[in-house]
């Protein structure tokens, strides 16, 4: 099995951090290419191919779901022009649907995160996740009590809403998760499991144990 990154992955982006501006960039334009930009992608096809197995969806590029290393700085405080982390999301739009349940994949010197489902749902999406977990109680508790599933993502996350519509009310008694807006999921993982030979086949495992928990998810908003 290959070795997608060398330690230059994770150097690269802490002298970045210190350096933070174009000019640094464009003098390490070719090791960002050689160490960053094609590692990452290479790495992230990979595991396309990987989740594939079993999500069949999957059949997007590399660069379909992998983010720009670009901030963007118009209405934020800070004018640092670039990421310190490579993100992609993997699903069957890739980036460009942020709506759509798919698999995430955070890589930094800090810490490596895998995760999915969907972080935020406007109101017409969100009555619909609403409703089906509110017809199907039981199947949805039984997702999110999966053995695998909640021992490698043990809280569903995403921001609360105060008030619900009268409708849910009553089951929201029984599952607390109708009072969120979103419904996603996440592990942290050491920075290093990237240098790991099976790097890619561990990562899938662990996103496969929520497969389907976004197929509840899709369902909801087909």
């Amino acid at each position: 099995m290959p070795n997608y990154f060398t330690q230059d992955f994770h150097d690269f982006f802490i002298e970045l951090a210190a350096n933070n501006h174009k000019d640094w960039m464009d003098l390490n334009k070719k090791r960002y290419t050689k160490s960053v930009k094609e590692a990452f992608e290479n790495f992230v096809e990979a595991l396309i191919l990987e989740l594939s197995n079993f999500d069949t969806e999957l059949s997007l590029k590399a660069s379909d779901a992998i983010f720009r290393i670009n901030r963007d700085i118009r209405f934020s405080a800070d004018k640092t022009p670039y990421k310190t982390n490579r993100t992609a999301l993997i699903s069957k739009y890739g980036r460009k649907d942020k709506v759509y349940p798919g698999f995430y994949l955070f890589l930094s010197p800090e810490k490596c995160m895998v995760g999915g489902g969907v972080y935020f749902l406007e109101k017409e999406n969100l009555y619909k996740v609403r409703q089906e977990i509110s017809y199907n109680l039981e199947e949805f508790q039984a997702l999110i009590d999966e053995k695998n599933f909640k021992a490698n993502f043990p809280e569903i996350l995403g921001e609360k809403g105060k008030v619900l519509p009268k409708e849910f009310q009553e089951d929201a008694k029984k599952q607390q998760l109708l009072f969120n807006k979103g419904f996603y999921y996440m592990k942290d993982l050491s920075p290093n499991i990237i240098f790991e030979e099976d790097a890619v086949q561990q990562l899938a495992a662990i996103l496969k144990s929520a497969h389907k928990f976004n197929l509840f998810l899709r369902r909801a908003l087909s």
